[in-house]
């Protein structure tokens, strides 16, 4: 199986701009980027596909350049619904911070900051230089573009194509790379780029594109930052139990997928896993072994171990001294008021319908009393099968 295949097999290929590109990812020595924004202090679940891309392709002999856009950054993607609320300076800056320190933490990589040649750019230059490059109704067929049409977009996000082309540009010119890899939504914005090089350079410049299909849940919707309850790489923001537990309690439909894009596991040991699922659901060993592998991954074999025996404590029903704690002010409450006061809950009608449902539990009894009173002494409150954490006063 060749190394294309192998990308292929997994799930990491969405599209690709050329064929002549199968082959240069088979034999080595490309140089391409990932690109993402500074638009939090940490990554999130969503995007741990493609730091497995960089570091799969580092090993295959590519050498991976990482762009972080503290420029971009300041104009904002085109989201499908609305527009991007403008971050200020000093947040991204901090931002950019975090994403710098996590990804150089997981990935041997150059980070490149767009901000350092957009800085110097002025508005008469970047019309000139570029903006002639760039047709309004090429522009207005791409996606990203075509789906705000109706609610209306600003300039300004209109332009993100452009500056994204430009970065394409600019680490062609000054770095050689000649791929950029991105997700599925991206591919008007990747072949905007290879458009302007082309355009700059000749149509025999030799430059391509990739992108991976995104990571979803069953239903098709995305994992995101603006998704309730998402899902943090950086430990300070989601820990590395809250990250097994989340992993561990994958939809059958979708750990097998996860598998495969997201660990360094083989595919024959993958293969075993899916055997298992298939034949002894019950055992969960396909989602025990992807929780781990992240969290290894991501924080270190102890703190994937910890993670693990803590989950199993947890689930025989053990108090475990090293699951999530939350400190409150009484020693007695109602569950609805329980609930919202340790965060599980948002609202109180949620609370109320969780408990309804049957989806709350209290030190594995199931609560189905909304006026239930709960007593507070190292009290384990569950919702749902994914969110557990234990209560002191």
């Amino acid at each position: 199986m060749t190394f294309f295949e192998e990308l292929k097999m997994r799930g990491l290929v969405e599209s690709i701009t050329s064929d002549d590109l199968i082959d240069k990812i088979n034999n080595g020595g490309l140089k391409f980027y990932i690109g993402t924004d500074p638009t939090a202090d940490s990554l999130h679940i969503g995007h741990l596909i493609w730091l497995v891309m960089a570091i799969r392709m580092k090993e295959h002999g590519h050498t991976p350049y990482i762009l972080v856009g503290g420029g971009t950054g300041l104009i904002g993607d085109p989201r499908s619904t609305s527009e991007r609320d403008v971050i200020s300076k000093e947040t991204l800056e901090h931002n950019y911070n975090g994403l710098r320190n996590l990804i150089s933490s997981l990935v041997t990589c150059e980070l490149v900051n767009n901000y350092d040649w957009y800085k110097d750019v002025n508005f008469i230059d970047y019309l000139r230089d570029y903006g002639k490059f760039f047709n309004v109704n090429y522009m207005l067929s791409k996606d990203t573009v075509k789906r705000r049409l109706e609610s209306g977009i600003s300039y300004t996000e209109f332009s993100y194509m452009i500056l994204q082309s430009i970065d394409f540009l600019h680490l062609y010119d000054e770095k050689g790379i000649t791929l950029q890899v991105g997700g599925q939504d991206q591919w008007g914005n990747i072949t905007s780029g290879l458009e302007l090089i082309r355009k700059k350079h000749g149509d025999n410049a030799e430059c391509y594109g990739l992108t991976m299909p995104l990571i979803t849940k069953a239903d098709g919707t995305k994992f995101g930052k603006s998704e309730s309850g998402a899902v943090w790489l950086s430990k300070e923001k989601t820990s590395p139990y809250e990250m097994y537990q989340f992993l561990l309690n994958s939809e059958d439909a979708k750990v097998i997928d996860y598998l495969k894009k997201l660990t360094f596991l083989s595919l024959d040991e993958i293969s075993v896993l899916e055997e298992s699922l298939k034949c002894e659901p019950e055992k969960r060993e396909a989602g025990k072994r992807l929780a781990y592998e992240v969290v290894k991954f991501l924080h270190g074999v102890e703190e994937a171990e910890l993670a693990k025996k803590t989950s199993e404590e947890v689930f025989s029903g053990k108090v475990s001294d090293n699951m999530p704690t939350v400190k409150v002010e009484k020693s007695e409450y109602n569950i609805v008021d329980l609930l919202v006061e340790t965060g599980l809950c948002p609202s109180k009608s949620e609370a109320r319908r969780m408990v309804e449902q049957g989806g709350v539990k209290v030190n594995a009894d199931k609560i189905s009393d909304v006026n239930a009173t709960i007593e507070i002494n190292d009290t384990i409150l569950q919702k749902g099968k994914k969110n557990i954490i234990k209560v002191q006063n």
